[in-house]
């Protein structure tokens, strides 16, 4: 039977249901409107609407390696037991997957969520067809928060590290690094949380900013004009050692930085060609 396309968008607008979903219920119901919608109903489709607007404050990181490239993918629901279920889990395992898959999506680390709702899915549907049948099954709003999606450059070799049942994902990339090297170095970003990878990611405008911040602290206890500009010297120093991954101190070893570990393992070039990428997810909706 051939359904109108129209019909179709109409019945998933007012149904929350996945268009595939649509087109079988009018089949069903013979092109019927009202018979398509309690169709949709009778199977628990039509609730996915009725969820959306619920809170999503739990879910799960997702860290995913294949050839093609890594990926680190955050999806939320309701609550932590649903979070906990195969069938999130192996949704959100699925979607990274098809995420690494994906050529058209490149190197980003702010994948646009739009765009993989369209993306294709398995029995001619949509990631956003597939979310509202996952919905449908586990009764919670179920959203796809974030992804990152990384391209090895040459010589690259990534690591991944979950923590916390995937409260927190991390990716690493290193040349002529080893795994236990890469696994190491994710673990201490997780534990670490570095806002920057080297030196040369920090802006004039932060640096600027830290250095005000320095140098009114100084005057407003009292320290002489000669003193305060080495005074704001040694906090900038500071805020690298805190703020810098291969300025920290390794959390394995803290006699050493992240980035005298990484010229000892894996050579000098590593320590300046690597990339990271972190995901932290919060109770209230991450960061």
């Amino acid at each position: 039977m051939d359904i109108a396309s129209k019909l179709m968008a109409d019945l998933r607008t007012e149904t929350g249901a996945g268009m595939m979903d649509c087109k079988k219920a009018l089949v069903e119901a013979s092109g019927n409107f009202e018979e398509a919608r309690k169709i949709l109903r009778k199977k628990g489709l039509a609730a996915a609407a009725s969820k959306a607007g619920r809170a999503a404050s739990e879910g799960l990181v997702i860290a995913h390696v294949t050839v093609k490239g890594a990926v680190l993918l955050e999806v939320n629901c309701e609550t932590d037991f649903v979070a906990r279920t195969e069938a999130f889990r192996t949704f959100a395992e699925k979607l990274a997957d098809r995420i690494a898959a994906h050529d058209a999506f490149g190197d980003t680390r702010t994948g646009d969520v739009a765009e993989l709702a369209r993306l294709s899915w398995p029995a001619g549907e949509t990631v956003g067809d597939a979310v509202t049948q996952l919905v449908a099954t586990l009764k919670e709003n179920i959203q796809i928060r974030r992804f990152a999606r990384l391209m090895p450059r040459l010589g690259e070799q990534f690591a991944s590290y979950i923590h916390g049942n995937g409260r927190i994902g991390v990716l690493v990339g290193l040349r002529g690094a080893d795994e236990a090297l890469g696994k190491d170095l994710a673990m201490h970003i997780a534990a670490s949380d570095p806002r920057f990878a080297s030196r040369a990611e920090v802006g004039a405008e932060i640096l600027a900013t830290e250095r005000e911040i320095a140098r009114a602290q100084a005057v407003a206890a009292g320290k002489p004009a000669n003193v305060v500009e080495r005074i704001a010297d040694g906090k900038v120093e500071k805020f690298y050692q805190e703020a810098v991954l291969v300025e920290q101190a390794f959390v394995k070893d803290p006699e050493k930085t992240v980035g005298q570990v990484i010229v000892e393992k894996a050579g000098k070039g590593a320590a300046t060609a690597g990339t990271a990428t972190a995901a932290k997810k919060e109770k209230k909706g991450g960061c």
